[in-house]
């Protein structure tokens, strides 16, 4: 028997009943913060596209063609979204969602642009890179701009993404600390590998939600600074897309 190919029996790919997306989207994992970053569009679709259960809807920011896309939950899903995206026509991407703190400088309602990811998810693997999963220098630096005179407090370094937010052990957490890294969730790692993967622009944004940095979790989804902090970054990220 001849040896099985590498290559995928499934494509994604657009059917007649797609629409062509922006080149530019804004992957958004919460239906608040979709909805946030919807608002802001101009001459949008009144109608959203359903996407693996995930909704596009595009419009205008500022004169450039955005579509955001949302809600979605975990690496598996995210990426299903992120392929059909790129098949529909996005090239550039941020992806908005929220962190927990693994660093007791790092606090709640602060903002964390990932600059690599540890995976701990199921999904990167699938996809071969030659070397680690970068985000987009230009997309990273358009955040940073953006961001400069938000008042926000900005970190960048590495992320945590995991599948199983209720096994985050005293050991992992410890682990991880040791290494620098800022914060976990769950997505980062594989739409890093997946963007890389296929070759187009993208970063991340993460809000800082909650917090594990003295092994013992304390949700910050009530503080002010976190409610403050998603108020201001939908209008921020979507300028560094759009630049």
């Amino acid at each position: 028997m001849p040896l099985a190919s590498s290559r995928p029996l499934i494509e994604p790919q657009r059917s007649r009943k797609d629409p062509t997306l922006p080149a530019h989207a804004v992957m958004a994992f919460t239906p608040q913060d979709q909805q946030a970053c919807r608002s802001l569009l101009s001459r949008r679709w009144e109608r959203p596209h359903r996407i693996f259960l995930a909704d596009a809807v595009a419009g205008d920011f500022e004169g450039t063609p955005v579509a955001v896309l949302g809600p979605m939950l975990g690496a598996p899903q995210a990426v299903l979204v992120m392929e059909k995206a790129i098949a529909l026509g996005v090239r550039r991407v941020i992806a908005y969602g929220w962190c927990g703190s693994l660093q007791p400088a790092v606090a709640v309602g602060d903002v964390v642009l990932p600059t690599k990811a540890f995976s701990e998810e199921g999904t990167s693997a699938h996809y071969p890179l030659q070397g680690p999963a970068r985000p987009s220098p230009a997309l990273l630096h358009a955040l940073r701009r953006a961001l400069a005179q938000s008042q926000l407090t900005l970190h960048e370094g590495s992320v945590w993404s995991t599948d199983a937010p209720y096994r985050e052990t005293e050991a992992k957490v410890l682990a991880y600390q040791d290494r620098g890294v800022l914060g976990v969730e769950m997505e980062m790692a594989a739409l890093l590998t997946v963007a890389a993967f296929r070759g187009i622009e993208f970063a991340g944004v993460l809000v800082v939600s909650d917090d594990l940095s003295h092994l013992r979790w304390r949700h910050g989804f009530k503080d002010p600074g976190f409610i403050r902090t998603r108020k201001r970054l939908p209008q921020r990220i979507l300028q560094a897309l759009s630049s």
